[in-house]
C-alpha cells in the first residue's frame, strides 16, 4: 500500500487510450490495457510514459484477459525501451467495475503497488475525466482481509517535443476537416512570443490590482511570480544581446552545414548513377 504516491502521465498514454477506445469491438462496453513507466527521480512519483491495450472479453459474470498477448508486448516494448517497465493497467470508463480488482490482482503480480488508472472517454459528466488508484487492504485483524481502490493524485507532464505534438493537434479543432498543416519554426516562435506577451499583460494587470487594492493578494501566486522572477539570469542588454546574437550564429552555421551535406549526398547519387549506365 502506497497512498502517497503521485502519478504523472504524459499526453500520449491518452491518445493511445483514446485511439484504443475508438477501434474497440462494438459489443464491447471498455478498454483495458497496460501501463508502462518508470519510478521517478522524486521519491514518491510514477511516470507513466506509454501504454498497449489488452484484448479482455466482460460480461455481469466473468473476465477474460489474454495475459499471454499482454507479456509479448510487454517484451516487444521491452526491446525498444528497456528503462521502461510496468507501473499497473488502465480502463476507460468513470467507474470502478466488480471485475477490476480480479484485474489488479493479475498486475499485482507483475509488479508492486501497481497504479489503476481510469479515463472516461463517454465524457460522463461534460468532460473527460482521469483518475488515479492504488490498492489498500481493510478489514478486521483475524479475519479474511479486503480490499479498497485510494484514490491518488494525478498531473500530467510533457516533454518538449510533446508539447510541440499537443499544440498541433489542438488546432485541429478550429478545422471542419480535423486536418492542421506542421508550421514553420519561426511561425511557432512568432505564436510562442504572442501568448507570452499576452500571459504578462494579464499578469501585469493582476499585480496592479492587487497593488492597488481591488482583488486580494494570493500568498501562493506570490511565491509563485518570486520564484519566476529568481530564475530570470541577471545580465545586462548588452550582454543578453550578445548572447543571442551568438546562439543565432551557431543557429545559421548547423543549417549552412546541413545544407551542404544534403547536397553532397545529393551529387553523390548522382555521380553513382551516371557511372552505374556508362
Amino acid at each position: 500500500m502506497a497512498l502517497n504516491l503521485v502519478a504523472k502521465v504524459h499526453p500520449v498514454v491518452f491518445f493511445t487510450i483514446v485511439d484504443s477506445y475508438e477501434r474497440r469491438n462494438p459489443e464491447a462496453h471498455r478498454v483495458i490495457g497496460t501501463l508502462l513507466g518508470t519510478v521517478g527521480v522524486e521519491k514518491g512519483t510514477i511516470e507513466i510514459t506509454n501504454c498497449f491495450c489488452v484484448p479482455h472479453n466482460e460480461s455481469k459474470e466473468e473476465v477474460a484477459v489474454e495475459l499471454d498477448f499482454a507479456k509479448d508486448m510487454y517484451e516487444l516494448h521491452r526491446k525498444v525501451n528497456p528503462s521502461e517497465v510496468i507501473v499497473g493497467w488502465w480502463a476507460t470508463g468513470h467507474e470502478i467495475t466488480d471485475h477490476s480488482l480480479l484485474i489488479h490482482d493479475y498486475y499485482s503480480r507483475v509488479t508492486s503497488n501497481p497504479i489503476h488508472l481510469t479515463v472516461d472517454t463517454t465524457l460522463h459528466g461534460g468532460r473527460m475525466n482521469i483518475k488515479g488508484y492504488v490498492s489498500a487492504s481493510m478489514g478486521v485483524p483475524g479475519r479474511t482481509p479486503g480490499t479498497m481502490f485510494a484514490p491518488i493524485p494525478v498531473e500530467v507532464i510533457s516533454y518538449s517535443p510533446e508539447v510541440v505534438g499537443t499544440n498541433a493537434t489542438q488546432k485541429s479543432k478550429y478545422s471542419r476537416q480535423r486536418i492542421v498543416e506542421p508550421s514553420t519554426d519561426l511561425h511557432q516562435i512568432s505564436e510562442a512570443t504572442q501568448n507570452m506577451e499576452a500571459t504578462l499583460d494579464a499578469l501585469i494587470s493582476y499585480v496592479d490590482d492587487v497593488l492597488s487594492g481591488k482583488v486580494p493578494a494570493d500568498n501562493y501566486i506570490g511565491r509563485e511570480l518570486t520564484r519566476m522572477v529568481n530564475q530570470v539570469p541577471k545580465m545586462s542588454a548588452h550582454e543578453f544581446e550578445e548572447m543571442l546574437n551568438t546562439n543565432m550564429k551557431d543557429l545559421l552555421m548547423v543549417i549552412y552545414l546541413s545544407q551542404l551535406t544534403k547536397v553532397n549526398v545529393s551529387l553523390n547519387e548522382k555521380l553513382t548513377m551516371l557511372v552505374a549506365t556508362q
